[in-house]
């Protein structure tokens, strides 16, 4: 089963979102904005170039056009990007400095923001043409650049939300005892691909006292009856994420096991009642370690909260102590407290929360009672 695929951004779309980055550079005091081939061009563009050593750069200067410095042979492609016409192209050939042709565009004296993923060499490329330019990386600069969500990007985060909550419902009606984390976590990604998923970015099985590591590679460990299983897995639909964790439990669980358990659901409760806008993202955090504390297990909370979502699966606001930002109506993040506890088990929930004018909505909307599974 497919999920229903949501109409393609148009060209406008991307002019606007290159025109508000543009704004915001300046707002901020930067000269321009430099962006790299990787999640923020395909964001401001839905330009996805291959990734090699050759200089690909989108310039984005407060009052002017944007422009993109391209290899030469991939100039055509280029010219086919989803933004259209508002993307004017500055090619440069193979034996050609590629720097000297993006440092025509920029202030010599001026400090950009420039996206996280750019390559080193790029940088330095970059301060070796124009020694009196300085950087500051996207995230550094312009954190909330990508994170207050449109009505069109909440339709497919709920979509990849929907398609993985379908996941976990098929996922925890196959056996789990006798089988090896590998299996499971294969029928996790096969499973989301099916529910529409375009790329399959995780996949942890964590049984047992793997699960007191939070981010476990599922392995060839065989699950056990009496295993608690963390399962947390996502990816993108329609170019946006999936995130969610559930933990279930092979056949009965102890006594301590379930009170754990309810401890982290009301945890993750607690997290999500705490939000709504003008509230500072560390609050989501404060809120549900409270109870994890309150509990006694304090220690067993080795975490943040969460961390926001969009084009990439972990990405600004974060949930975490020190975090001022205030939530906004169309942020969406996660909610995920988790009690890990060394050689033995671990439990974490997680779902996917956009805030609302007067709250905060899940995108994952699975039971988060433990499971009981074969």
């Amino acid at each position: 089963m497919s999920t229903p695929t949501p109409a393609p951004f148009t060209a406008e779309d991307y002019r606007a979102r290159m025109e508000r980055a543009a704004r915001a550079a300046g707002d901020a005091g930067l000269a321009g904005l430099l962006v790299a081939p990787g999640p923020d061009l395909v964001w401001l563009t839905g330009y996805a170039p291959p990734v090699t050593e050759r200089l690909t750069l989108l310039v984005l200067v407060p009052g002017r056009d944007p422009e993109l410095v391209v290899p030469a042979l991939e100039a055509p492609d280029a010219a086919k990007a989803p933004c259209g016409p508002a993307l004017a192209l500055r090619d440069w050939t193979d034996g050609k400095d590629p720097y000297a042709v993006a440092a025509a565009l920029l202030d010599p004296g001026g400090r950009f923001g420039i996206s996280d993923n750019a390559w080193a060499m790029h940088l330095l490329g970059l301060t070796h043409t124009l020694p009196g330019s300085s950087y500051a990386s996207l995230t550094e600069a312009l954190p909330m650049l990508r994170a207050v969500k449109d009505a069109a990007e909440l339709e497919r985060l709920a979509a990849a939300g929907a398609a993985a909550d379908a996941t976990y419902e098929e996922i925890r009606r196959l056996p789990f005892a006798g089988r090896r984390e590998s299996e499971v976590a294969a029928d996790l990604a096969r499973l989301l691909r099916e529910h529409g998923h375009s790329q399959v970015d995780f996949t942890i099985v964590a049984s047992g006292p793997n699960g007191a590591d939070p981010h476990h590679e599922a392995d060839e460990r065989v699950i056990e009856r009496g295993d608690t299983v963390v399962l947390d897995f996502g990816g993108l639909l329609c170019g946006y994420g999936s995130d969610t964790s559930r933990t279930v439990h092979v056949g009965e669980p102890t006594e301590e096991e379930r009170r754990v358990h309810d401890i982290v659901r009301e945890a993750q409760e607690a997290g999500f009642r705490a939000v709504r806008p003008g509230v500072a993202c560390q609050e989501i955090d404060r809120a549900a370690r409270a109870v994890i504390e309150d509990a006694g297990y304090g220690e067993y909370f080795i975490h943040r909260t969460g961390h926001g979502i969009g084009v990439t699966t972990h990405e600004p606001p974060y949930m975490v102590e020190g975090e001022e930002q205030p939530l906004v109506p169309g942020m969406c993040f996660s909610v995920e407290p988790g009690i890990y506890l060394p050689g033995r088990f671990g439990v974490r929930i997680e779902d996917i929360v956009t805030v609302t004018e007067d709250g905060g909505r899940r995108l994952n909307n699975t039971t988060r009672e433990m499971a009981i599974v074969d």
